[in-house]
This record gives structure tokens, C-alpha cells and sequence, in this order.
């Protein structure tokens, strides 16, 4: 995957994209802990197959669970809890408390 893409709008992506942009970053993690696909599999329970088509990009899903324990498979499971970060504080409640 091109590195430029990475500075391209996140909203200008479709899903797919967006999903293979994070199996890129995904493979990235696995070679920097020298880790193996079949290492990986082993320790997350996820198949070889599904953990090459999530870094090649070719598939445009990936289960819940199976990101969740790949995750936890490179050490970056506290990372998850920023696909949906919690809720700032509301500057309609900030307004009405004054």
C-alpha cells in the first residue's frame, strides 16, 4: 500500500479501503514483533487465511471478534477501545449548567 494514502481523507475512503489500510498497519506490528501469519493464527485463534487477506487488503471484512483477538495477538489490545473513544462532553450541557 502506498504511504500517500495515508494522508488521503479518511472520509474519502470506502470501507474497504479503510479496512486495508488497517491490515497494512496490522502486518506492520506482526513484522516489528517478528511474528509469523501462522504464529499469529496460533495465538489468536484466527486463520492463516483470514490474517492474509486482512494484510493483503483483499477481504472487506473482518469479523469483530477476529480483529479484537488479533489485537490482543500483537499486544495492542488497549488499542481497540478507540474504535469508539468515549463520548467528549456535550457543549449543549456546558451551556444549559451556567
Amino acid at each position: 500500500m502506498d504511504y500517500n494514502s495515508y494522508s488521503q481523507e479518511t472520509y474519502e475512503q470506502s470501507n474497504g479501503e479503510i479496512i486495508a489500510r488497517l491490515g497494512e498497519r496490522f502486518r506492520q506490528y506482526r513484522n516489528a514483533l517478528g511474528l509469523s501469519q501462522k504464529q499469529i493464527a496460533f495465538q489468536s485463534g484466527v486463520s492463516v487465511m483470514t490474517i492474509v487477506r486482512f494484510e493483503k487488503g483483499k477481504g472487506n471484512a473482518i469479523r469483530l471478534d477476529n480483529l479484537t483477538a488479533l489485537m490482543r495477538a500483537i499486544q495492542r489490545l488497549d488499542d481497540i477501545a478507540e474504535l469508539i473513544p468515549d463520548m467528549p462532553e456535550s457543549l449543549y450541557d456546558k451551556r444549559n449548567t451556567r
